[in-house]
């Protein structure tokens, strides 16, 4: 089953992992240190994670390293976007209503 990177993002669980191999590169059983679950429940996840490609993995010697692929991540910045745009919009005109607000009650 091929997966989207929506429904790799939607667990909070592999949104802390994204989190922390973006910083560094990182094995399971070092992730699972993070987690108050199994390394194979972690292994789980980084198996979604890697069908979505937001993460990679690296073999070297007997560990295997996983690494952040953030360009995969451009999709959900693309779709987000336009969202962002439409709030900043209705929080400028907040800001102008309270000052409004505000200078008519001095």
């Amino acid at each position: 089953m091929r997966r989207d990177v929506f429904q790799a993002i939607a667990d909070p669980t592999r949104r802390a992992i994204i989190g922390l191999i973006a910083i560094q590169a990182m094995t399971p059983n070092a992730l699972a240190e993070y987690f108050d679950t199994t390394r194979q429940a972690v292994s789980k996840h980084l198996q979604i994670l890697t069908e979505c490609e937001i993460v990679r993995q690296e073999q070297t010697g007997r560990e295997i390293y996983y690494h952040f692929n953030p360009g995969k991540m451009k999709e959900v910045a693309d779709f987000v976007e336009p969202f962002r745009q439409l709030w900043e919009k209705r929080f400028d005109q907040l800001d102008h209503v309270l000052r409004k607000i505000k200078t008519t009650k001095k």
